[in-house]
């Protein structure tokens, strides 16, 4: 981040112990002042002197900040972890959704270094921070091994384009378009074609047929080579489950009716492009863990692009077992919420030398291409958060809207939350509503 005096050269510190997403428990601390100086840490102590006025909730994280501790904490502390973690700034943040419990805690303390204490009192630092050993590689894995072992139809390459619900409340059928490559190969045989021939294989699944023989005509991608050729057709189901992401789940059930239409109008915010490179270097250099297990960038940073950057091998043991003596591995975060991606218009090779070049900036050892064993560019287009200001009541329509329809549910961490521990319980939920569905029992909603 930048440093305290204009004069000096950009500065890197470890981020304070005692604290809530930046915000500080104990605004006095060594490891708090290095960051905002003493002139910042007399503002954020004077939270401790101010009475909380507000009655009822707090809704900005980043407003609640700057109002009791000061612009230095929420510019020096709490924006990179917000930016870091939710790709998205602290004022835009829904304090329910990010730091559960931090209003009550306000209130209970009176202050909100107090409430930061309270909280970290009953859930220590790390203590919420897990993985899978192999990697979340392993998940898809794992459950598209758990998904053929009952025979379920996997269709790889393959887009849901609009949805259509038919039948009674009593007895719905669903009709899902969907669009695939032409050599796409389905776990599940069966194609029914448009023109009403019977099935290729009568043998397959009923009440999964699939109509995928009508092909989109080919379009050309420079002039001389054609697209991939793509095939449309109709899969029906008598239940379904919509897990995709927030902009195309809405887009997919906006046909469906009024209440549906209505979630459309809601004050959605606009779905943050972030790319992710991940940099396999071999660098001894890095052996001595110089910052620890990553870094979260201040927006204002000079000579860095990336918001973020996680070095792998020192968080996880297993990667660095795997990795090997003197072989890191290291991932860089780039795209910040209302801003153009940095990296849009980059090549590979472009955005390896730029990752390369952060990675050295932000470790503090030089890293010469030469190093690099290893690199890979990951893409997230169209995601919606789940924590921005007004999520929990979006949520709640969608919920509303999934209740008065029967045999629908629609899962994923845009309505969830992020990460595994939320975004799991919510599918089994919905997974739960639709198998007591089908075999004619009831199940209490999700509340809001």
């Amino acid at each position: 981040m930048p440093a305290l005096k204009q004069a000096d050269a950009a500065v890197s510190v470890p981020l304070p112990k005692a604290g809530v997403l930046g915000i500080p428990g104990s605004p006095l601390a060594d490891d708090v002042r290095r960051v905002i100086g003493w002139k910042g840490s007399l503002r954020a102590y004077a939270d401790r002197l101010m009475p909380v006025l507000t009655i009822g909730r707090e809704h900005s994280l980043g407003d609640l900040v700057k109002k009791r501790m000061g612009q230095r904490v929420l510019d020096r502390l709490v924006e990179p972890v917000a930016s870091g973690v939710y790709t998205t700034s602290a004022v835009d943040l829904e304090i329910d959704v990010v730091v559960p419990g931090l209003n009550r805690a306000l209130t209970t303390a009176g202050s909100l270094s107090g409430a930061v204490s309270a909280l970290r009192t009953g859930a220590p630092a790390g203590s919420n921070v897990g993985g899978l050993l192999g990697g979340m590689a392993s998940l898809p894995a794992a459950i598209v091994a758990a998904l053929q072992r009952h025979d379920v139809a996997i269709l790889t390459g393959t887009t849901a384009t609009a949805l259509v619900r038919s039948g009674t409340d009593d007895t719905p059928t669903w009709s899902v378009t969907v669009t695939r490559q032409a050599d796409a190969v389905p776990t599940d045989p069966q194609v029914v074609p448009t023109d009403g021939a019977a099935p290729t294989d009568a043998g397959a699944p009923t009440g999964s047929a699939a109509s995928l023989a009508r092909p989109i005509a080919r379009t050309h991608t420079d002039g001389t080579e054609p697209a991939a050729e793509l095939t449309t057709g109709i899969l029906t189901a008598r239940y379904l489950i919509v897990a995709t992401q927030g902009a195309q789940a809405l887009r997919l059930v906006n046909p469906l009716g009024d209440q549906f239409d209505a979630l459309a109008e809601l004050d959605w915010p606009a779905p943050t492009a972030v790319t992710l490179t991940t940099l396999v270097l071999d660098a001894p250099a890095l052996d001595a863990h110089p910052r620890g297990t990553g870094v979260l960038v201040s927006a204002d940073a000079p000579d860095v692009t990336a918001k973020a950057l996680t070095h792998v091998t020192a968080k996880w043991a297993w990667v660095a077992e795997a990795a090997g003596p003197g072989r890191h591995v290291v991932r860089l975060s780039y795209g910040r919420a209302g801003q153009p991606n940095p990296t849009d218009d980059l090549s590979d090779e472009e955005l390896q030398a730029l990752a390369l070049h952060d990675a050295s900036a932000l470790l503090g050892v030089p890293l010469a291409t030469a190093s690099v064993r290893a690199f890979a560019r990951t893409e997230w287009r169209d995601a919606l958060s789940p924590a921005m200001l007004g999520a929990p009541e979006r949520a709640q329509q969608v919920r509303e809207a999934v209740m008065a329809t029967p045999a629908l549910e629609i899962t994923g961490a845009w309505l969830a939350g992020t990460g595994l521990a939320s975004v799991i319980p919510h599918a089994l939920a919905a997974g739960d509503r639709i198998r007591h569905a089908a075999l004619g029992l009831t199940i209490a909603a999700p509340d809001a």
